[in-house]
């Protein structure tokens, strides 16, 4: 690191001139060498714009060779696709091209293997429309009738990373970027620091099961401190975590090593120590406690939009959520769905790899069951789950997403190299660690306009691909305008692998689809307890 390139500094230049001095004079011609080579470390701590390099003086530049010989390599020693294209583009380098304004462009057309089993592409138009003749940044209006301060939100948006699984810088960065862009930036579940309000960027502040940020000294949730905390002018939305995509069913984890003294102070914890949020919530028990409590979050905020955030396991659960808002006619301006193949820091393997719904069905499921509910006109709903690319946007908004999240692309647009560190309090470039020294590798001013700058290149693509499918509106995007390869022989399109729910079925027992009543009889709107133990009736 940069205190490790200064300690070599000082020692070599020590060392070559007292040797030269006393003993062997021949030796001062190293300087011919040492000069360029401190001059060009000084160089590389000094430079703002990658992080690595600045972290890692000289050495670092060695993950550049890498990444120059990464496609030649795997020319030379990977089976090539049907095509023959060698290489394939991946999310790293959508983001970073999009970040740093690379040539977002491609040669040689398409560097997929388009037959193989889960390829998918979108319909386009022969009447497509021009960029010019639609709405540069298309948004949509978060808040129902009892919302007394509805939100402009972006249709995409920074997903929840708490400050302690983040830096310091990183959230900085981020919430400048969300600041530049028009877009919103989710606080995660560690609770809102004053790092979130510097840059002045739009909060959608987020708690869980820990109620960090709102909670009293023994950890239950406190009236007082959340009226507080959302006072700010800068919180535009309030999202209850029940649950998310890379540990659903487990609650959050902050590794000691990243508990700093700053960090137990916002969450009121003690420093040093492993923060695991419970895997439940106390301050609600059943589906109808949960509306009530939805309701009283928006009473306490003073009306802003107030939403959850789930990753589903047993549908029947989320079924009796719906049959719970038509019980206490208590509906929230928004549910986030978040994919069971969720990204996040520290997860227990088993939790990350197979607990959780994935993103494709969780989104349909959702949007189906608000709709044979009748209750989709009073809820927006916001997706996450691995969405990087303007397609990814599109597919979602076929599904049934009004707006989407993402941690990954994000991180990337930061300078994330995915060393696979998180957990461990030495990411190399300064994005999830607490270390004061790799975290000042990682420089605001710089990385905030990547930020902005990714954000706004992936939503105008989302408006190219608008355009392309004829489209003028994403409102009128629909699942049959999305092809999945299922076999070599078949391809199907969305309404076909998810057909759609005919508004209000869900309401009358005589119209539940077959496929459904199952989960129906066992939602239980004064239970999430039962719905469980009907499993095995």
């Amino acid at each position: 690191m940069r205190n490790d390139f200064i300690y070599f500094t000082l020692i070599s230049i020590v060392l070559t001139t007292t040797i030269g001095y006393f003993w062997y004079p021949p030796i001062w011609w190293a300087f011919a060498f040492l000069l360029p080579l401190i001059a060009w470390g000084i160089y590389d701590m000094t430079q703002k714009t990658h992080a690595i390099v600045r972290n890692f003086p000289i050495l670092g530049r060695l993950r550049y060779v890498m990444e120059w010989l990464r496609p030649k390599i795997y020319q030379y020693f990977v089976e090539s696709d049907i095509d023959g294209r060698p290489f394939n583009r991946n999310e790293r380098s959508i983001a970073y091209q999009r970040a740093k304004k690379d040539v977002d462009t491609t040669p040689f057309g398409t560097q997929l293997n388009v037959y193989e089993v889960g390829y998918e592409w979108m319909n386009h138009s022969v009447a497509a429309k021009g960029i010019k003749d639609l709405v540069a940044d298309p948004r949509i209006i978060v808040g129902n009738a009892a919302c007394a301060k509805p939100y402009s939100a972006s249709l995409y948006n920074v997903s929840a990373m708490s400050f302690g699984s983040l830096s310091t810088n990183a959230v900085l960065a981020l919430n400048g970027g969300a600041k530049i862009g028009k877009f919103a930036h989710n606080t995660g579940e560690g609770g809102l620091s004053a790092h979130h309000l510097q840059e002045g960027g739009d909060i959608i502040f987020q708690f869980g099961t820990g109620y960090f940020g709102c909670r009293t000294v023994d950890g239950a949730f406190s009236n007082e401190a959340f009226s507080e905390t959302v006072a700010h002018d800068a919180i535009k939305m309030i999202e209850l975590k029940l649950s998310q995509g890379a540990k659903p069913g487990h609650g959050g984890i902050l590794p000691a090593k990243k508990n700093t003294p700053e960090i137990a102070a916002i969450r009121k914890v003690k420093p040093g120590t492993d923060v695991l949020s419970p895997p439940y919530h106390t301050a609600f028990k059943t589906p109808v406690e949960l509306c009530q409590f939805l309701g009283k979050l928006r009473t306490l905020s003073g009306g802003k939009p107030v939403g959850f955030k789930i990753c589903i396991g047993h549908k029947s659960e989320f079924l009796a959520i719906c049959k719970a808002m038509i019980l206490t006619q208590i509906y929230p301006d928004f549910i986030t769905i978040d994919g069971g193949e969720g990204g996040t820091g520290a997860a227990p393997l088993e939790f990350s790899d197979h607990v959780g719904m994935p993103f494709r069905e969780a989104l349909a499921f959702a949007h189906d069951a608000l709709t044979g509910f009748d209750l989709r006109q009073h809820v927006k709903l916001f997706t996450a789950g691995k969405i990087i690319s303007s397609f990814d946007m599109f597919r979602a908004r076929a599904l049934g997403a009004d707006a989407c999240y993402t941690a990954r692309a994000m991180m990337l647009a930061l300078g994330c190299i995915q060393a696979l560190e998180c957990n461990r309090n030495t990411c190399p470039t300064g994005v999830a660690t607490q270390d004061p020294e790799l975290v000042a590798g990682l420089v605001v001013s710089d990385k905030k306009v990547r930020v902005a700058r990714f954000q706004q290149s992936t939503v105008h693509g989302f408006v190219e691909l608008l355009g392309a499918a004829g489209l003028e509106r994403p409102e009128q995007i629909r699942r049959s305008m999305i092809n999945r390869r299922i076999s070599m022989q078949r391809v199907m399109r969305y309404d076909e692998l998810f057909p759609y729910m005919k508004q209000g079925v869900l309401l009358n027992e005589k119209t539940i689809p077959s496929q459904w009543k199952i989960y129906m009889e066992e939602a239980n709107p004064n239970s999430f307890e039962k719905t469980f133990e009907d499993l095995f009736v």
